[in-house]
């Protein structure tokens, strides 16, 4: 079984920083990590195989700056077998309909999976689409929400997805996609062996051209959605101090004030 993993490399959470002219994110001299949500794909991804033993095979495909290679190489080291980095000047800027197009590029370049593992969202867009977008453009079923793989079998599967106010069960035939949620393991640690391999694993580059793709569908200028405005919000507060009073009259006058807010 041929087994995908999409992950991502994310600015540390308190280190994004925005382009106001672009809108776009600036990934180059900032501290990164493998998004942390794509761990829990990565996770299942390896304990899928080593259900399957030998009949397995992981890999990692990323798209972004040719710093992002870490993030593939974190991937490796908790178990998959290789990786894939997908960079090129002309895909940046590209929103999650053209990221999304480029992915799945890259996904027929290497013939195609059985399953195709992506993280619930990445922390630094939060739209939770690429996933499901990259199997719109592969035209094979996506299964989001994804809690717990329930049965899987050589062209079969049955998960269980997290919805409001409970579950629901889901089966379909392979291929497919699984966008999978926090509930679904705890993510192991890398050993040092898994980072002795990562960390001498070459890791093929992909570009556009070897890619075949359209020029048109992919960078800022063939994404169909644009970041008009970027502003910080200035934070207001509007509080009282109650101070020099007995506590009874300070509880009194505190009662009085969140009762004018509507808050009691």
């Amino acid at each position: 079984m041929r087994i995908c993993v999409l992950v991502k490399q994310v600015p540390a959470t308190d280190k994004v920083k925005m382009d106001e002219k672009t809108g776009t994110m600036i990934r180059t001299e900032m501290e990164a990590e493998l998004n942390p949500l794509d761990m829990y794909a990565v996770e299942e991804a390896v304990r899928v195989k080593e259900r399957l033993g030998g009949n397995a095979r992981i890999t990692v495909i990323s798209m972004g700056p040719l710093m992002a290679v870490d993030a593939v190489k974190d991937a490796i080291s908790m178990g998959c077998d290789e990786g894939y980095l997908l960079s090129d000047k002309l895909l940046a800027g590209s929103d999650t309909w053209a990221t999304a197009y480029a992915l799945s590029g890259a996904i027929r370049y290497l013939g195609g999976f059985d399953l195709i593992f992506c993280g619930e969202r990445a922390t630094d867009g939060e739209t939770g689409q690429v996933g499901p977008s990259v199997a719109s453009w592969l035209n094979i079923p996506a299964l989001t929400y994804v809690s717990k793989i329930e049965r899987l079998e050589e062209r079969y599967i049955r998960v269980r997805r997290a919805v409001e106010g409970g579950y629901e069960v889901v089966e379909t035939e392979l291929p497919v996609l699984l966008s999978v949620v926090k509930e679904i393991n705890e993510p192991r640690l890398p050993n040092l062996a898994g980072k002795l391999r990562a960390k001498e694993m070459q890791i093929p580059v992909l570009t556009v051209d070897d890619l075949n793709l359209n020029r048109s569908f992919v960078g800022l200028e063939g994404s169909p959605t644009r970041v008009v405005k970027i502003f910080y919000p200035k934070l207001s507060r509007n509080g009282k101090i109650i101070s020099g009073k007995n506590p009874e009259e300070a509880v009194d006058e505190l009662i009085s004030f969140l009762e004018s807010k509507g808050i009691l």
